[in-house]
């Protein structure tokens, strides 16, 4: 029919081609034979040479005319064909098709029944299989043969998975079928646990999870891996118990326990508690493991030591317990078996590698680098125990976390180094600032002598005796300097602050004879103690450096102290060592900056100054002194400024330097005396009893004044200070030119006013003078007469 189909349409297109062919040439024909005939007429004309081209026309059309004929016979041919086709499609069409729609719907009918017999009888093959599983898994366990009976169980759940799969197609037994195996499943694992509890007995401190060496000492274990003769009582073997609870995916939450047991009450504290020792006791049928605590051992044991009970404990394990080998398929493994010891390796060892590092390797790690050449048995140690447990199986061949850590002590020791370092700068920045100690020029740090640069000799740390001959260092062949040049002078420090100072410089020492890579690490944890005590001391101080004027001046000390050394920290080591304190960037310069503006006085300046004006403030102005409580309270106010000053000067003694004792106070004295004279030069009428109170106000200031200046604990040696009052207190001059104008008349001022040139014209402006000469004198000619000559 498909042929049929595809002629009828080849013969339609053909004899249509045909047809349209034939048209064409008959048209050719007739257009030729007009030709010719025009032709011919011409030709008669022309003669002979027409007749001979009428001839050769002749010619091609009698070749050309059987062509016409051919084509017309085969366009009858095929519209004879095409007629057949059209008969036969038509046939086609009516029968044949009908019957073959017929045939296709019974074949898909069969097909689909086909297909749900195969599914029904394939459904009934897996619950087959099911019960046989089930059936099979409660006979084994009722014989205790339980790697059977767990296999068993493992088909079964296959199965029902695979009914359980089918799209489709849902039963509701599958419910009840899912149901009863998890109950056989949890029945067989029921038992396999009952089981495991018999091999494996722990016999633990009636206080669980302490972890005290007495709890410990008071733990057992006890492992039944030989069964007795008694089959009543009989033990499953322990590997047929293994294999079971391996085959229903238990295995690792029982190893899991055990490891956290074994972990807790064996692993740890043989690492925690030198003085424990594993003690492993045979008999015919149980395996004992048990501790005892030796009564004199070191607070923390050796690797050495940790490494051989460890290693002990492994070995008894592993001949009783951990060398059962076990199928594992699925698991990559090798042949599909693995031993009990891999797999607990790979629960317990990330955290008993973590424990034996820090509890153990970490404290074995040397603090100075004299005993770094000693580290290498700890390392040799190390890689002896690692091996031995790749030997029972227990780690794998690229576990080699604890040989790493010890083969890397270099940087542990740096950086255990660093932290030691850190941590004792940082209790010595918390500690109490003021206890002090008093530092002199000649009682500096000695401080490593510095060579030629031409000479490749190493400094040797000399004392400040071996820098000092006569009194004087030669710097020259003409010129020499005091030994106390660029000292630091004499002053109070915290003893917390020079032991910080201290710790630096035996810090970089160490540095000296370390590695290249510790000697930066060592550097830069230098810089890092000056760094964090610019942030912990004002952070940790901060109240008391704002209540307590002498903690900050004891810390105004410590930071020029700490600034004063970092000038030259990290010149004296450059040519100690080779490594980053050989080069220029060693240095500590960089930090001297913020150690000068972290120990700036001004701030506890403004704060006396402040007190001392608010004292002042309570005198109303000194006006109206003729009121005797006016006069009371401007003298109390002076008094109590005085009481401040010499109060400030008993906590400053003998702790600052004396120039900036000096300095500080000459300041806070300069701040009462100017607002005094401010404060009286304000005035606008000063009566004469006025003038005599505030006269006699000033010569407490005066008299009393200079008595605030006692730097030193020596009266006799102070007094020097006391007489240079007025190169420390600015407005010294100016307030007993104050006190002068007080008690001088007319005349007196302008003598003292020399026309702009005398004493009175430096302390006072003519404005001032002025203002001043119309509050102590009335209006009078004379008055006129001596303001016109202050001008």
């Amino acid at each position: 029919s498909l042929v049929a189909a595809v002629l009828a349409h080849s013969g339609q297109l053909d004899k249509e081609h045909l047809g349209a062919r034939v048209g064409r040439l008959s048209r050719r024909a007739e257009e030729l034979k007009a030709r010719e005939g025009e032709r011919g007429g011409r030709g008669e004309r022309r003669g002979a040479g027409g007749a001979e081209v009428c001839t050769m026309i002749n010619m091609k059309y009698s070749e050309f005319l059987p062509s016409v004929q051919g084509a017309q016979d085969l366009v009858a041919q095929v519209e004879g064909l095409a007629n057949n086709i059209d008969l036969l499609k038509v046939e086609i069409e009516n029968e044949v098709q009908q019957d073959l729609t017929v045939a296709v719907a019974e074949f898909t009918e069969l097909k689909q029944q086909l297909e749900r017999d195969t599914l029904v009888l394939s459904v009934l093959k897996k619950l087959q299989e099911f019960d046989t599983a089930m059936e099979e898994s409660s006979s084994a366990l009722l014989e205790e043969q339980y790697v059977t009976a767990a296999q068993q169980l493992e088909k079964a759940r296959s199965s029902l998975r695979s009914l359980e799969s089918r799209r489709g197609f849902e039963l509701k037994i599958l419910k009840a079928l899912g149901m009863e195996l998890t109950v056989q499943t949890q029945n067989v694992i029921y038992h396999l646990g009952e089981e495991w509890q018999k091999l494996v007995v722990w016999k633990l401190p009636p206080s669980k999870g302490s972890s005290s060496l007495e709890a410990v000492v008071l733990s057992e274990l006890h492992l039944h891996t030989v069964p007795p003769q008694d089959k009543d009582t009989a033990v499953p073997p322990l590997a047929a118990v293994l294999q079971a609870l391996a085959v229903l995916g238990e295995l690792h939450s029982k190893l899991k326990g055990f490891g956290r047991l074994l972990l807790q009450y064996i692993l740890k504290p043989l690492i925690s508690h030198p003085s424990l020792e594993p003690v492993p006791e045979e008999q015919p049928d149980v395996f004992i493991l048990r501790f005892r605590s030796q009564q004199l051992a070191l607070d923390k044991g050796s690797p050495m030591e940790v490494f051989a009970k460890i290693k002990l404990v492994f070995e008894v394990l592993h001949k009783h317990l951990l060398n059962v080998s076990l199928e594992q398929p699925g698991e990559g493994r090798k042949e599909g078996r693995v031993t009990l010891a891999e797999l607990l390796g790979e629960l317990i060892w990330e955290e008993l590698s973590d424990c034996l590092i820090h509890n153990c390797l970490v404290n074995s790690i040397p603090t100075n680098s004299s005993e770094l050449e000693q580290y290498k048995e700890v390392i040799e140690s190390t890689e002896e125990f690692e091996e031995a447990l790749k030997q029972l199986q227990f780690l794998k061949e690229d576990r080699t976390a604890l040989l790493k850590y010890a083969c890397n002590v270099n940087s542990h020791f740096a950086n255990k180094k660093c932290q030691d370092v850190i941590m004792a700068a940082r209790s010595l920045m918390t500690s109490e600032i003021h206890n002090t100690v008093k530092i002199t020029p000649d009682s500096s740090t000695a401080l490593p002598e510095l060579p030629d640069p031409a000479s490749g000799d190493h400094q040797k740390v000399l004392s400040p005796s071996s820098l000092v001959h006569s009194g004087t260092v030669n710097v020259g062949s003409e010129s020499r300097l005091s030994p106390l040049t660029l000292g630091l002078p004499s002053c109070r420090i915290s003893c917390s602050v020079q032991q910080l100072v201290e710790l630096a410089y035996h810090t970089l020492l160490e540095a000296t004879a370390s590695t290249d890579l510790c000697c930066v690490q060592l550097f830069d944890c230098v810089r890092n103690i000056f760094q964090l005590f610019c942030e912990v001391v004002p952070t940790y101080h901060r109240e008391n450096l704002q209540k307590l004027p002498q903690l900050a001046a004891i810390h105004h000390n410590n930071c020029m102290y700490i600034s004063h050394h970092l000038l030259t920290l990290g010149h004296q080591f450059r040519r100690r060592g080779t490594g980053v304190l050989s080069s220029d960037t060693a240095t500590f310069v960089d930090l001297v900056p913020g150690f000068r503006r972290l120990g700036c006085f001004l701030a506890q300046m403004r704060v006396q100054k402040g007190e001392i004006l608010e004292r002042l403030s309570s005198a109303r102005n000194f006006s109206n002194m003729d009121d005797e409580e006016n006069y009371c309270a401007a003298n109390k106010a002076i008094k109590q400024v005085l009481h401040q000053l010499r109060r400030l000067g008993m906590v400053w003694q003998d702790v600052l330097p004396v120039n900036v004792y000096c300095k500080a106070m000459g300041t806070l004295l300069n701040t009462a005396m100017a607002e005094i004279v401010t404060r009286i030069a304000a005035l606008e009428d000063i009566s004469a009893e006025d003038a005599d109170r505030l006269y006699s106000l000033c010569r407490i200031m005066v008299e009393e004044g200079p008595q605030v200046f006692t730097p030193l604990l020596e009266e006799d040696e102070n007094k020097k200070y006391q007489e240079q009052v007025p190169v420390y207190v600015q407005k010294w001059m100016t307030f007993k030119e104050l006190m002068i104008i007080l008690q001088a008349n007319l005349q007196e001022i302008v003598d003292q006013w020399a026309d702009g040139k005398g004493p009175l014209a430096e302390a006072f402006s003519a404005a001032e003078v002025k203002s001043l000469i119309r509050a102590l004198f009335k209006n009078t000619e004379r008055r006129a007469a001596a303001l016109a000559k202050i001008k």
